[in-house]
């Protein structure tokens, strides 16, 4: 763990800012309506192990952190309010004790909270289904993904889809080389996307990450030719027993010297094909607009809340676009109510259903999601404040 020397705090907190000594105690209001996680920019970062002590009752105990590329990250619980210590030392009392497990078995990567299954990222091709065009075959995405009490919320190859997996995020309508191009639709056989390696994982006491290479591959004449190469990451923070924080940084750059684009188009890019548990009577849709699964398909969200009932109980997931995004705010595709007769669900942050999107080769264009998966029910309110959160996280800045 990198380290820091004596400084100056500044707390920013969604526009509020206050200044305190670094070995001082620094009041922490728990504003939120959920745990929140508190960051520390490592540009400060110096010469002495860092302690992040909270006091309670007279007594001081160790707050779990861990560092990623950028920051040190802690996670600020709605008890919390009170005085919290940065205090600089051997870091003796170090916190890494961690309910987050991640681990390999049957061609995915599964990461688990308390011992319960929170995602698989699929790695090996899943093949099509027996007796379906082989074409369908795919890799590279998210089922299941469960609520915290491991209640499902996706599904994969579904007879009237079976293109659609889970969580993913290919492009319908590109243009390469001069042909058009459907990653989408893998009964045309034009192209597809698949998990080419593991670039990195980690596990700690508050998230757990993996980043893969992901190949978007030209199928054309028998050949295959790799034309954009997409850097997920993705990272699982458990909040409390009832949500966890699922984050996508998407990072998309030209494989060739030619450029990509992006065609507009009404659906593509990150998407969800919901459980086959849900349908128009027991399931709702709501925006950050405030549109429903009547009318929230070609408007556009900050957030679009997906959830409902589920073999036990209720539980679903906060869809969120990042303001830097392109395109923000994004606009959705949204099945109709009447989709299937039943109303089956599909929600899509369809980045280029109103515009185009050119990736020129040598820059990187980056995307960034986020899911805030629950048990039970959720309010706009609640929606509203994590998606500020995800927009400007609160951050303590460490300053000679």
């Amino acid at each position: 763990m990198k380290n820091i020397t004596k400084s100056a705090v500044i707390l920013s907190a969604l526009g509020l800012l206050f200044y305190s000594c670094a070995e001082a105690p620094i009041t922490l209001e728990a504003k939120g309506l959920l745990p929140e996680i508190i960051r520390i920019p490592i540009g400060a970062t110096q010469a002495n192990p860092l302690e992040i002590l909270k006091s309670e009752n007279g007594k001081q105990s160790a707050v779990a952190y861990q560092q990623d590329e950028e920051n040190i990250l802690w996670k600020l619980d709605l008890s919390e309010s009170g005085a919290v210590s940065i205090k600089l030392g051997n870091g003796d009392t170090e916190n890494t004790a961690s309910d987050l497990e991640m681990k390999k078995e049957d061609g995915h990567l599964s990461i688990l909270y308390r011992g319960k299954k929170l995602m698989d990222y699929q790695y090996e091709v899943t093949e099509a289904p027996e007796g379906v065009d082989p074409a369908y075959r795919r890799s590279g995405y998210i089922h299941p993904l469960n609520t915290p009490s491991e209640q499902r919320l996706t599904r994969i190859q579904p007879k009237d889809h079976y293109h659609h997996y889970g969580i993913w995020n290919p492009w319908t309508h590109t243009l390469v080389e001069g042909d058009t191009i459907d990653f989408w639709n893998l009964v045309k056989k034009e192209g597809t996307v698949r998990f080419a390696k593991f670039l990195d994982q980690k596990t700690g006491p508050i998230f757990s990450e993996y980043s893969a290479l992901q190949e978007h591959v030209v199928l054309k004449n028998g050949a295959e030719k790799v034309v954009l190469n997409e850097v997920q990451t993705v990272r699982v923070t458990p909040l409390d027993a009832s949500h966890y924080l699922l984050d996508f940084v998407i990072d998309y750059e030209c494989a060739t010297e030619q450029p990509f684009k992006i065609i507009k188009y009404r659906y593509g890019g990150f998407g969800w094909r919901t459980t086959e548990f849900w349908d128009n009577k027991n399931s709702r849709v709501l925006s950050s607009e405030g549109m429903t699964h009547k009318n929230a398909d070609g408007t556009t969200a900050r957030w679009c809340i997906v959830d409902g009932a589920l073999p036990e109980g209720k539980g679903g997931a906060v869809m969120m676009s990042h303001p830097d995004n392109y395109n923000h705010p994004e606009p959705l595709r949204i099945w109709p109510e009447d989709q299937y007769g039943r109303g089956d669900l599909f929600a899509n942050m369809a980045t280029t259903k109103t515009t185009d999107w050119l990736l020129e080769p040598g820059k990187k264009y980056t995307l960034r999601y986020r899911m805030l998966v629950y048990d039970g029910e959720m309010s706009p309110e609640v929606a509203d404040w994590a998606w500020g959160a995800f927009a400007q996280p609160r951050v303590l800045r460490l300053e000679k």
